[in-house]
């Protein structure tokens, strides 16, 4: 197997960023990976430090905001969508700027979004401080099974994997992978929500993923958690080793 693919999400729920490569530090998230979120105007969220998903704008409730990409030039964030004019961020000070933007893409049924809230550790959708990792060949499988190909970007993953067969990370639950000169260990599946229903490329729901996944394999689940056991640098095209 080989690592096909690195992305991080500076802003959660809020535009997709690939990288060449990365540094991953044992006990640490992927380094600039959801430093910031947006709390809706209902949120009991403060204004840092993690909390759960529901105290934020998403593409569970806000699908057209999985059309978003992203580019970081030093503390600067470049965010593109179909349906708006590009803007360059430096946070938090133009977090009402970011607001003001987003505000035509959340869903006009949900609350709006209110506010910024940093997340200096990563405000990712689970306390512990993990990655997730996906496989190229699984997806392949569910995309047959919705009689077209999907996105990678759908399902916002940290690190994705080419070479292995279809579901087998599931098997890895408890056991390490090495990548590059880092090791992780896999701690569980990724049960997934209605976010993966909408099209990165559109932001419109087009395929019912959760169904698919409970006709087909009996659950809702789709990639793995990892925790950072030995930090180490990875690049794309890296090999993976399962390790005993």
């Amino acid at each position: 197997m080989r690592l096909a693919q690195i992305s991080r999400y500076p802003i959660k729920a809020i535009g997709v960023e690939d990288l060449d490569s990365a540094t991953l530090e044992a006990g640490q998230r992927l380094a600039g990976d959801r430093l910031w979120a947006v709390a809706h105007e209902a949120a009991k969220a403060g204004p840092q430090g993690w909390a759960a998903c529901r105290n934020f704008i998403r593409g569970a409730s806000s699908p057209r905001l999985m059309a978003i990409t992203c580019e970081t030039r030093g503390d600067a964030i470049t965010l593109r969508h179909p349906d708006q004019p590009d803007i360059t961020v430096t946070l938090p000070a133009d977090a009402g700027a970011l607001i003001a933007w987003l505000a035509p893409l959340a869903d006009p049924g949900r609350a709006a979004p209110d506010r910024l809230v940093a997340a200096p550790e990563g405000m990712t959708d689970q306390a512990a401080p993990w990655l997730s990792i996906l496989s190229q060949s699984s997806l392949d499988a569910l995309s047959k099974a919705a009689g077209h190909p999907m996105a990678r970007a759908r399902f916002r993953a940290n690190l994705w994997l080419e070479g292995g067969k279809p579901w087998e990370e599931f098997d890895w639950v408890g056991k390490h992978l090495r990548i590059g000169d880092a090791e992780l260990r896999i701690t569980e599946p990724i049960t997934r929500c209605t976010a993966t229903h909408a099209d990165p490329a559109t932001g419109e729901r087009d395929t019912d993923t959760l169904q698919l996944l409970e006709q087909n394999w009996g659950h809702r689940d789709f990639g793995v958690f990892a925790e950072v056991t030995r930090s180490g640098s990875l690049q794309t095209g890296d090999t993976v080793e399962p390790l005993p």
